[in-house]
């Protein structure tokens, strides 16, 4: 192994150079203290709690990051385990370092790449047992230490007494380091990645005095992951690689007062990283950038505007605004390349995002966006439509340029025809419906550039049964219940679509099969069940039965999937017999024992209010089927119970995952007292409002305004609604009436 290093004179010709940069960053902060203390006003930021989900299973990160950026730079605490998912948890007292990708609240761990720690002395490298080198180089927080905000996060680190700051672009990373007049280093980690990914190829190179690049190529969750970084240091530094080339260990000299890096990141190649840091960070001004960040999340935050509510409920509201805008992740670089599903190099002038997991955000996040973002929704189904041509499926969880094939349905299908069906349609239609109709078959022809097990994923044989048998036998396919129960609902949407471009058959067709559900309900019992082959029902049953990946359902129970038909409540009211009998089994599942049985039952089953469970995504449409059985009251009694008992401002204050945004979107949305139950249906239902006032500044230049009359903690009952001056005769709204502006009023009452 090579050890590289500057020597002599040649080092400290650099220091002279080092001193001119030095003195450029220090006189920046003179000029920031008035505009800072302007700043102080009025800053929604301040509301955010970027720590709530890292506790529990929430499995946030609470580091730096721009809306849907590409970079989020923040601490790494632990790298295996369920709870690792984001490389950071709050219980955890040490910090293995500072990685700039992460995921938010997914359920499956990645990324925690190009990995960056601080430390005095050089470290001596340890080897563990698999011949890797191990953090020997981490080190505890110090206590009371830990800060952040949207776009900012610092911590002192309490073995070595340095501060920590990091802040962020789109594309690009910037740390600084107060070593405090102490020795000055840096390890650079590039072998640092979450639960255990395969390394295929890291490289470290150093191109100047003060820069240094290199690549880092996984193959984990995502198959072909690369991300590439191009670093530039206020001073310069001799070196070490070590690792078979994958670590550097920097050194700055005996006596340093602050380092500051600037670090550009590409998933393209090193020159991307490059100019991705060039473009967007310009000068050695760390607080320039800061203020930058945290008035983009301010812009951002402003688009809803509350009054009332507690400090609690505010920071709740603003810490789920926040995490609903951190994924999906931009991917393409400044100039428009980015990595395609065909693993070439293609270029776009909109940005392609990346990180979808669709089973979770095609139901509140997507939706969310249609009302407050919806240029930026149109551009990620403008991706989703460029990954079809690429890759020849559209993804059902795509990340890094790769499809996964995790989760079920073809839930990209309701996020492209939602946006449709509300006249957002800045996306190629004829190619979306294209994609859509494929999206629905039995077509492995079609995937480009994956081995096999990944094909059977993005196109499994339950697809195969439901086009030739008309149903899918559980006991030829697992989690046949949940995965037809979606499918139905993806072919309800599909059909929708169809019925608008004027495709008649289509929309025939796909009626026809958004009816299947049917099949499965068991009248004696009043659940969804699996259907074997032969026909006939399968036994035993227990609907409080769950067994991961090895059951009828997806992450759930027959208790939690029989209510999975949004866009067909009458049809499933009528297989119960009636209203009432309807409303009593509903009933029954918010007042069932929450006991789960079964070995080794999903973990997401969480946040259990009698059988319902909010913690995972099947259960979050369900509460508001009172509204359609004319009992709104109950809806309002129970979103209400959800939104007090399921997040809290607190470390441990999600009941689940965050999975990228959905659990946040659910609470703004009825937080609010809106939420649309079937995506793909331009209408809302209603909730009980926690606010006395909601604005939201719509793109089109006018207000949606939300007023809770008579708005007392006790007072979480609706007994009128009016829109405009026009009273409602029912709790509903459209997605029209909301983009026209106006002022929605809820007169409440402690009284159902």
């Amino acid at each position: 192994m090579k050890e590289y290093r500057f020597k002599g004179l040649y080092g400290l010709a650099l220091l002279i150079f080092s001193f001119y940069i030095l003195s450029s960053c220090s006189s920046s902060r003179a000029d920031v203290k008035f505009e800072e203390s302007l700043e102080q006003q009025n800053r929604l930021t301040d509301w955010v709690n970027t720590f709530i989900g890292t506790g529990g299973h929430g499995h946030t990160f609470p580091g730096a990051s721009m809306p849907n950026g590409m970079v989020q730079l923040s601490p790494d605490t632990r790298l295996n385990g369920w709870d690792a998912c984001s490389g950071y948890h709050s219980s955890d007292e040490h910090i293995l370092g500072f990685s700039h990708t992460h995921l938010s609240g997914t359920g499956i761990g990645d990324y925690g790449d190009i990995l960056f720690m601080p430390v005095g002395n050089s470290p001596e490298l340890e080897k563990d047992d698999q011949n890797n080198y191990s953090h020997s180089y981490s080190s505890n927080k110090k206590p009371n230490s830990e800060f952040a905000q949207p776009g900012y996060y610092r911590v002192t680190l309490d073995k070595s007494e340095i501060g920590v700051e990091l802040t962020t672009t789109e594309r690009a990373g910037f740390h600084r380091y107060s070593y405090n007049n102490r020795p000055a280093g840096l390890v650079i980690d590039l072998n640092h990645t979450l639960q255990n990914h395969q390394q295929v190829k890291n490289v470290i190179e150093v191109v100047g005095p003060n820069e240094i690049r290199g690549v880092k190529h996984t193959s984990g969750w995502a198959r072909e992951h690369e991300v590439y970084f191009h670093a530039v240091f206020s001073i310069p530094f001799e070196y070490e690689i070590k690792g078979d080339g994958s670590i550097a260990i920097l050194n700055f000299g005996e006596r340093v007062h602050e380092v500051l890096v600037k670090v550009g990141i590409s998933h393209v190649d090193m020159e991307g990283a490059k100019r991705n840091l060039d473009t967007e960070i310009l000068d050695w001004s760390f607080d320039k950038v800061k203020r930058a960040a945290d008035k983009t999340w301010n812009d951002y935050l402003s688009k809803i505007e509350i009054e009332g509510g507690t400090d609690d409920e505010k920071t709740i509201f603003y810490t789920a605004m926040y995490h609903a805008a951190l994924a999906p992740n931009v991917f393409s670089d400044v100039d428009g390349r980015y990595m395609g599903m065909d693993r070439d190099i293609h270029h776009s002038t909109r940005n392609i995002y990346t990180v979808y997991s669709l089973w979770d955000t095609y139901r509140a996040l997507h939706p969310l966006n249609t009302i407050l973002r919806p240029q930026v929704n149109q551009d990620m189904i403008h991706s989703l439509i460029t990954k079809y041509e690429e890759g020849g499926v559209l993804p059902k969880w795509e990340l890094a340029g790769n499809y996964t094939g995790t989760m079920t349905g073809y839930h990209a299908v309701p996020v492209i025809v939602d946006s449709y069906m509300k006249g957002q349609r800045d996306f190629d239609v004829e190619k979306a419906y294209k994609a859509v109709l494929h999206a629905s078959t039995y077509d492995t022809t079609s995937v480009k550039f994956f081995d096999e097990n990944i094909k059977n994923h993005l196109m499994p044989m339950a697809k195969h049964f439901n086009n030739t048998l008309g149903y899918i036998p559980s006991d030829l396919e697992n989690e046949s219940v949940s995965k037809a129960l979606e499918y139905a609902y993806n072919d309800w949407c599909i059909a929708q679509m169809a019925k608008e471009l004027g495709h008649k058959q289509d929309y025939e067709r796909f009626m026809q099969r958004s009816k299947r559900y049917v099949q499965y309900f068991d009248e004696n019992t009043g659940f969804m069940r699996g259907k074997l082959s032969s026909g006939e029902w399968r036994e035993p049953f227990d609907p409080k039965y769950s067994r991961h990946r090895e059951d009828d359902y997806v992450e759930g129970n027959a208790w939690q999937w029989s209510w999975f038909v949004p866009h067909d409540i009458d049809g499933l009211v009528a297989l119960h017999g009636d209203q009432q009998k309807f409303v009593q089994k509903l009933d029954q599942l918010f007042s069932e024992t929450s006991e789960i049985t079964g070995e080794e039952s999903s973990a997401d089953i969480s946040g259990l209010i009698g059988q319902y469970a909010h913690g995972n995504e099947p259960s979050h449409h369900i509460a508001y089927m009172y509204n359609y059985v004319d009992e709104p009251n109950k809806t309002q009694k129970i979103v209400r119970e959800i939104l007090d008992s399921q997040y809290r401002n607190d470390h441990d204050g999600l009941s689940g995952n965050e999975d990228c945004g959905q659990m946040s979107a659910w609470y703004l949305l009825s937080a609010m007292g809106i939420y649309q139950v079937a995506p793909g249906d331009p209408v809302y239902t209603f909730s009980s409002p926690i606010f006395d006032q909601v604005t939201i500044h719509l793109d089109n230049g006018k207000e949606f305004v939300i007023k809770s009359q008579n708005n007392e903690p006790e007072n979480i009952y609706s007994i009128a609604y009016d829109f405009n001056g026009e009273t409602l005769d029912a709790p509903f709204i459209s997605h029209e009436q909301i983009e026209a502006g106006g002022v929605l009023t809820f007169s409440k009452t402690n009284i159902p």
